[in-house]
């Protein structure tokens, strides 16, 4: 620590950099500029978040027509549970993408040293191995089984919540999540918001949310709605093979209004619902309807 006290010192080593950064450093190629050129890289890659910007927004609050469950999840639903730091599996869709572009198993280090790429991160979301799907039925000795992986619908088929987020995506259906009480507690951790946008996902139904996860969902242009009263999973009966419908929201928006949610059920019964609008206040309802924070700003500086 004396050293690293030293003023004399921390004076010397500064000037080096700027100065006579070395032999290593020198080897280093850069580029000058104002526009950053994307390098190939599995650790940082061009984010999707302005692609096909434009300075008109496009009207968000139009409601959603025939969305399916991408998850039902339980209480307590954490910003790992969605959007986890630690290793990646050689198995998951995030593992598989590094081994398709030459990295090999013992250099795939974590979601957390990789989250400049959205091609991982989106991947990773919901892929925690301990997070657990109510759309899964449980095994034959009767425990959950635990792990990204959930049903598509109509086929019925069992596959990882990406490779089914993108499929109903290239079908052009919207999808929905699910969930109980305090939905994404924990870190406030941005991935968890982003992830869910990158995977299509258009609104989260919770029985309550973290106050920070909550903001980052608006921010990233996905609805947060609260069931109402006693409304929950359990007691609407909500098993992941139904499809939905949101109405209510066509048009202009206000902060905490009510919406429903219509349930069309595989026995062909519909019903339904009251949802509370997780919108909190005037700014968020702009974020929201400019398809997120980020176009958001960067209209407002386009326009200044």
């Amino acid at each position: 620590m004396k050293f690293a006290l030293n003023a004399k010192t921390f004076r010397e080593n500064y000037a080096d950099v700027k100065g006579d950064p070395g032999k290593l450093w020198k080897k280093v190629s850069s580029v000058s500029g104002q526009v950053y050129n994307w390098p190939k890289s599995t650790y940082i890659a061009e984010p999707p978040f302005f692609d096909n910007f434009t300075m008109q927004p496009q009207a968000a609050a139009t409601g959603i027509q025939g969305a399916r469950a991408l998850g039902v999840f339980g209480d307590s639903i954490t910003t790992d549970h969605i959007s986890p730091a630690g290793s990646i599996k050689e198995s998951s869709p995030a593992g598989q993408w590094l081994i398709a572009h030459g990295v090999q198993k013992s250099d795939f280090n974590s979601y957390g040293s990789r989250r400049g790429n959205h091609e991982i991160m989106m991947r990773g979301t919901f892929a925690n191995v301990r997070i657990k799907n109510q759309m899964i039925p449980p095994a034959d000795d009767g425990s959950s089984i635990e792990g990204g992986i959930t049903v598509h619908q109509p086929s019925g088929e069992h596959m990882s919540i990406y490779d089914a987020a993108m499929r109903y995506v290239r079908g052009g259906v919207p999808t929905m999540v699910f969930a109980g009480e305090e939905y994404g507690t924990g870190s406030s951790r941005d991935w968890a918001a982003k992830g869910t946008q990158l995977l299509g996902v258009k609104a989260v139904i919770a029985r309550s949310f973290e106050r920070i996860h909550r903001s980052n969902l608006v921010g990233m242009g996905v609805l947060p709605l609260q069931f109402i009263g006693e409304d929950s999973i359990q007691t609407l009966g909500i098993r992941g093979d139904e499809s939905f419908d949101l109405k209510g929201i066509e048009g202009d928006i206000k902060p905490q209004q009510e919406a429903t949610i219509v349930i069309h059920r595989s026995n062909g019964h519909s019903q339904e619902v009251k949802v509370l609008l997780r919108i909190d206040t005037p700014i968020e309802v702009d974020y929201y309807q400019h398809g997120g924070i980020l176009p958001f700003v960067l209209r407002q500086l386009l326009a200044a």
